[in-house]
């Protein structure tokens, strides 16, 4: 019996071997490839810092920007043709450009300040008014009112 068994076993394994001449066409099988992560860039750079943010923002409002300093000046050495609006100079004394948006009752502009300049706008007089912005990436927020011509230095060394 063990005879008959191995020798049945040798046969199948030489009919296996001898099996067609045709070589064997090869098995694809698919392979997944893991999906590549892609980072998010934005179209206005690939930093989201909030300095970073305050960079770009600060760049573009530098191109339209109207500076009023005529109407400072003038306010500031003779007071103010118009008798309702009074002066608000900002200095930034940072190291970093700075975007102060300036709002109050039916007033709203953004003012950028490069490193170490003086900006200026004319406001209407009598009024609670929100300073805001960042400051080499810390957020600055005052409120104010002002009755005559103010001044602001900015800056973001700790004193």
């Amino acid at each position: 019996m063990k005879t008959i068994f191995s020798f049945s076993v040798m046969i199948a394994l030489f009919l296996n071997s001898c099996g067609s001449t045709a070589p064997k066409k090869p098995t694809y099988h698919p392979v997944r490839k893991p999906t590549p992560v892609i980072p998010a860039v934005s179209n206005t750079g690939s930093s989201t810092t909030p300095a970073a943010q305050t960079e770009r923002e600060y760049q573009a409002l530098v191109k339209t920007y109207k500076s009023e300093t005529a109407a400072v000046l003038t306010d500031i050495l003779n007071g103010s043709s118009d008798p309702g609006k009074t002066s608000v100079t900002i200095e930034n004394k940072s190291r970093c450009n700075i975007v102060l948006t300036v709002s109050g009752t039916n007033y709203f502009k953004k003012i950028p300040i490069g490193v170490n300049k003086k900006a200026a706008v004319m406001v209407p007089k009598n009024q609670n008014y929100n300073f805001s912005g960042m400051i080499c990436g810390v957020v600055y927020q005052k409120a104010k009112l002002v009755t005559g011509a103010y001044s602001l230095a900015l800056s973001n060394q700790v004193n």
